[in-house]
């Protein structure tokens, strides 16, 4: 539940359009609903700015369909994380308006949106081209919370070049998210570049010395480069999120009405 919602169920009650009994039965989405297998938070938007988001991995395709329609019901827009086309094509029967990123793996249903209030850009560069998924999660993440995403993929250190060339776009971000796997070592180089906060994000990509990523996470712990933090690996939701509350200065909630 946002607060147009609730803004819109406290004017049905002011005009008689809706009783106090209606009114409360539609304001107890604002804690909590318990479905069985899932206790789906429709406060969070009005509490922290943002619905509650599906993360897609080990819930199946009814279990999705049921959290899709209670949120629908209680005013949410739909994001759902980490889901696979063939998810994707069953859910568009059931559901219109639903829009799919393949890289990003990331379903959005917009159920309403006043203009974006969220300032600057933000930058998203990635290291290599299979990086891309990571860094696609971020970007769509950010656009779909009303920020504008700064694509700048493919510009690793094995062709250094290639970053350098966009440095004039890298210091016009308000901040940036980094992606990378291998060593990991894109984030201190940016960071070294510009006065923007940076946000590193470790990917699982990289030979047997790579460890899934974990080499990638502790060279991006241990960078030199002032004003770089680190998220997990291969999180960019988490990245996006940080760098929308950090353009919005924690009030990621007054860019959604």
């Amino acid at each position: 539940m946002n607060t147009d919602t609730v803004r819109s169920i406290l004017e049905n009650i002011s005009t008689g359009k809706m009783s106090i009994d209606q009114g409360l039965e539609a304001l107890r989405a604002f804690t909590f609903e318990d479905i069985g297998f899932a206790k789906i938070d429709h406060n969070r938007a009005t509490r922290t700015g943002t619905p509650e988001v599906i993360f897609a991995p080990g819930k199946t395709e009814r279990q999705i369909t049921q959290i899709i329609q209670r949120m629908s019901k209680a005013g949410s827009d739909i994001i759902i994380s980490r889901v696979d086309k063939s998810t994707y094509n069953k859910l568009k029967r059931k559901f219109r308006n639903i829009e799919y990123n393949e890289t990003a793996r990331m379903i959005v249903k917009t159920v309403r949106r006043s203009k974006p209030i969220v300032p600057g850009v933000i930058a998203v560069v990635s290291g290599g081209t299979s990086d891309m998924p990571v860094a696609e999660e971020a970007a769509a993440t950010i656009e779909a919370f009303g920020g504008k995403a700064e694509r700048i993929f493919d510009v690793g250190v094995a062709g250094i070049h290639r970053l350098l060339s966009f440095h004039d776009r890298l210091r016009q971000a308000s901040v940036i998210i980094v992606v990378a796997g291998m060593e990991g070592a894109l984030p201190s180089v940016v960071g070294g570049l510009v006065a923007a906060p940076v946000i590193a994000v470790p990917t699982s990509i990289g030979y047997g010395a790579s460890f899934g990523g974990i080499a990638a996470l502790l060279a991006m712990l241990n960078s030199c480069a002032p004003g770089v933090t680190v998220v997990n690996i291969d999180n960019g939701f988490g990245a996006a999120m940080a760098a929308l509350k950090i353009v919005t200065k924690g009030k990621l909630k007054s860019a959604r009405r």
